[in-house]
C-alpha cells in the first residue's frame, strides 16, 4: 500500500495532524510506504501510484485558504509557507480505479468558524478520488496554536482507520 498525506499549514498546527496521521497509517499497516509532503513539495508526480492521498489545510475565513487569507496569515505572524492547496488541487490528477482519498482540516472550536475539509473532499471527488471518510476537523485552542489536548491522538486514531 502507498498512502500520501499532502497538507498546507500555516503556524504549523496542520502539518503535526498530518505527521500523526502518517503515525496512524504506519501503525495500521506497517508494510505501507507512506510520504506526508507539505504542499510546496507535493507535485503532481507526488501522488502516482497512491492507494490512499490525504490532504488537509487550516481553515482560513470559514473554508480554504486564499492568496488573501495566506498574506493575513503572514502579517498575522505565520511564516511563508508557499502555495496553497486550491491551485494544488486544480492541478490533481484524477484517481485511478480504487484510488482512495481523506480531506481533513484544522479550525477552531467556536461556532460557525468553518471548515476547510469539506472544500477540500469536494475538489478531491471532482478528481475522481473516492472518499474513504467524511471530512474530519482538528481543533485548535487560537488561531496560532496549539492543538487542542487528545487532537494529536486522535488524528493518529483517524489515520489508522483510514486503513
Amino acid at each position: 500500500m502507498r498512502a500520501v498525506i499532502v497538507y498546507e499549514t500555516s503556524y504549523g498546527n496542520t502539518g503535526q495532524v498530518a505527521a500523526a496521521i502518517a503515525e496512524g497509517v504506519r501503525r495500521a499497516r506497517p508494510d505501507a510506504e507512506v510520504r506526508c509532503l507539505p504542499v510546496a513539495e507535493a507535485g503532481a508526480r507526488a501522488v502516482e501510484g497512491a492507494d490512499l492521498l490525504v490532504v488537509g489545510g487550516p481553515t482560513h475565513m470559514r473554508g480554504m485558504s486564499t492568496r488573501l487569507s495566506r498574506t493575513l496569515a503572514a502579517k498575522a505572524g505565520a511564516p511563508e509557507r508557499g502555495p496553497g492547496l486550491r491551485s494544488w488541487l486544480r492541478a490533481l490528477p484524477d484517481g485511478g480505479t480504487g484510488a482512495r482519498a481523506a480531506a481533513f482540516d484544522t479550525r477552531a472550536g467556536a461556532a460557525h468558524a468553518g471548515a476547510a475539509a469539506d472544500g477540500i473532499a469536494t475538489r478531491l471527488a471532482r478528481h475522481h478520488w473516492d472518499l474513504a471518510a467524511e471530512p474530519a476537523g482538528f481543533l485548535v485552542e487560537e488561531t496560532g496554536g496549539p492543538l487542542r489536548e487528545g487532537e494529536a491522538v486522535r488524528a493518529e486514531a483517524w489515520g489508522a482507520a483510514l486503513v
